[in-house]
């Protein structure tokens, strides 16, 4: 635990399995848009324990269900996260996004996560 780490600090459960937990993002890219987190205070993805990336799995397996069973313009997901400062991690506590993605909700996804580099998008 980390008195500066706003993932051991304040945080608003949403829901939890085993070693992780899930909160709704701050800063949404897109409504219903999810962080799932290790309760353990870690860096980022590459040093979580085998039980924290199982149980992140099968709890990014629940929200998609939930929320797809909640929101029928839900039509696809992005799940990522940044290791490091240059990938843009800002919060150094290990956390996966998961985004909810909805026809037209961008005007072409063509490439998905490989637009952190605009240039990338189109191959």
């Amino acid at each position: 635990m980390s008195d500066k780490c706003p993932f051991c600090n304040d945080i608003k459960i949403n829901e939890e399995l085993g070693s992780v937990f899930s909160m709704k993002d701050n800063y949404p890219v897109t409504k219903g848009h999810h962080l799932i987190i290790p309760f353990r205070h870690t860096e980022d993805y590459f040093s979580m324990t085998k039980t924290e990336r199982d149980d992140a799995t099968e709890l990014i397996r629940i929200l998609k269900n939930k929320l797809e069973s909640s929101d029928s313009t839900i039509t696809g997901f992005n799940i990522g996260m940044n290791s490091g400062d240059s990938a843009g991690q800002t919060v150094m506590h290990s956390h996966i996004h998961l985004i909810p993605r909805r026809d037209g909700d961008t005007e072409n996804p063509s490439g998905g996560v490989r637009g952190v580099i605009p240039d990338k998008m189109s191959y």
